[in-house]
C-alpha cells in the first residue's frame, strides 16, 4: 500500500467490528455505525471485514455474525468480510456451513469464516446456547468439529459416513445436480485463539490463524511463534499466513484519542470484575469514576497495549508491532463510545498511510 500522506503500510490493514452499544445508543446505531464503517473501509482500502460472536453483553450487539455480514454484504461491493469469529462449539457445524454457503452466495468472494473455540461469553450463557452445561465437551472436540465442518463446505464426506447422504447448501451439492454449475468460491476457514492451542492447530492443519493481540497482549508472540514452528503446506497455504487483532484508535488530539478509550477500558474493567458489565460509557462517566489503586493498575495495564493518539503516533506503533511479531496483516478495533469517535479514527489512520482517498496531500 504505497501512501501520499504518511508512507507506506507494511502489511495490510483490515477492521474488527464488535458491533459496540455506547451509553445513549442503541443496538440499531450501532449496526447503522457498522454500515458506515464498512463502507469507510471499502472506499480507504482496508483489507478486509470482520464482525465478531459476542453474547449476553449490553455494550455489544454482534450476537449474530451471519445476520450482521448478510447487511453489509448488501450494503458493500468489493471488501471481504467475514467472521472474527464464530464460535464453533456454539453451533452445529452443518448449521455454520449453511450459513457461509449462503453468504458466500450474497457476495461471492468475498467471505471469510473464522473460527474460535471459545464460547465468547459466560459459562451460563455458554450453557445457554449450548442447552448443555458439559462445556468443556465442546472445547474438547474443536478439532472433530472443525473437521467436521470443513467437510461439509466441501461435502466430501467419505462413503458409509453417517453423514454422507447430507449436504450443506447453497455448496457443492449443487454443482454435481444435473444441469448445476459449481460454484468457483467457498469461503476459507481461518482460526482464532488468544493461546496456544488454536495456533498449533492452525499450523497443522496449514490453515491462516488470527490472533486475540487485543485482549491476550502477552501471548501474541509465543502463540505467532507456535504456529509458523508448527505449520505444515496446504492446499490452502504453502506458508504461514498471521494475522493479528489489535486494539487502535486515532483522534485529533492525544487527550481526545486517551478520553475514548479510557470508556473502552472501563468496560473491559467490569467485565474482568464480574460487575454488570452495562453499555460503554461515555467520556466523561469514564473520567469521573474513582478507582482504587487495584482498577488503575488494570485500566493502565490495558491502555498499554492499546495503540491510541494521534493518527501519526497510532501509525508509528501499528508499525512497531508489526515489525515486532512478523504479522502478515493487522486487524484494528476500536472500541470507544461515540460511533463519530470510531469513524474518524478510521479516517485518521487510513490518511496517516495514505490510503485511497486520503484527504491530506
Amino acid at each position: 500500500m504505497r501512501g501520499r500522506a504518511g508512507g507506506t503500510a507494511s502489511v495490510p490493514l483490515s477492521v474488527l467490528d464488535l458491533t459496540t452499544v455506547g451509553s445513549g445508543y442503541t443496538a440499531s446505531d450501532a449496526i447503522r455505525t457498522g454500515v458506515k464503517l464498512a463502507r469507510l473501509a471499502e472506499s480507504r482500502g482496508f483489507h478486509r471485514y470482520w464482525v465478531a460472536e459476542h453474547h449476553s453483553m449490553p455494550s455489544v450487539a454482534s450476537t449474530a455474525p451471519a445476520v450482521i455480514l448478510a447487511h453489509l454484504a448488501a450494503h458493500t461491493d468489493r471488501i471481504r468480510l467475514g467472521s472474527g469469529g464464530v464460535m464453533l462449539p456454539n453451533h452445529a457445524p452443518l448449521v455454520i456451513a449453511e450459513q457461509f454457503g449462503t453468504l458466500e452466495a450474497m457476495a461471492p468472494g468475498r467471505i471469510d469464516l473464522g473460527l474460535g473455540r471459545a464460547p465468547g461469553t459466560d459459562g451460563a450463557t455458554a450453557a445457554a446456547l449450548r442447552r448443555t452445561d458439559r462445556l468443556s465437551e465442546g472445547a474438547d472436540d474443536f478439532p472433530q468439529q472443525l473437521a467436521e465442518l470443513i467437510r461439509f463446505l466441501d461435502d466430501d464426506f467419505p462413503d458409509g459416513h453417517p453423514y454422507s447422504r447430507i449436504h450443506a447448501v447453497p455448496g457443492p451439492l449443487q454443482g454435481t445436480t444435473p444441469g448445476g454449475v459449481q460454484s468457483p468460491h467457498r469461503p476459507p476457514v481461518w482460526l482464532l485463539g488468544s493461546s496456544g492451542f488454536s495456533a498449533r492447530l492452525a499450523g497443522t492443519l496449514g490453515l491462516p490463524f488470527a490472533f486475540a493481540h487485543h485482549f491476550s497482549a502477552a501471548n501474541t508472540i509465543p502463540a505467532l511463534e507456535l504456529y509458523r514452528g508448527s505449520f505444515r503446506p496446504s492446499a490452502v497455504l504453502d506458508e504461514p499466513y498471521a494475522l493479528i487483532g489489535v486494539s487502535a484508535l486515532a483522534a485529533d488530539t492525544e487527550k481526545e484519542a486517551y478520553r475514548q478509550v479510557l470508556a473502552g477500558a472501563m468496560t473491559m474493567l467490569r467485565l474482568r470484575t464480574g460487575r454488570p458489565p452495562g453499555l460503554i460509557p461515555t467520556p466523561e462517566e469514564a473520567e469521573a469514576t474513582p478507582l482504587s489503586p487495584i482498577e488503575k493498575e488494570f485500566v493502565d495495564s490495558w491502555l498499554a497495549n492499546v495503540e491510541y493518539g494521534t493518527a501519526d503516533a497510532v501509525r508509528e506503533g501499528l508499525n512497531g508491532l508489526a515489525a515486532r511479531t512478523g504479522a502478515d496483516e493487522l486487524m484494528l478495533t476500536s472500541n470507544a463510545h461515540s460511533p463519530s469517535a470510531r469513524l474518524r479514527s478510521y479516517e485518521l489512520v487510513a490518511d496517516a498511510y495514505g490510503l485511497p482517498g486520503a484527504t491530506a496531500g
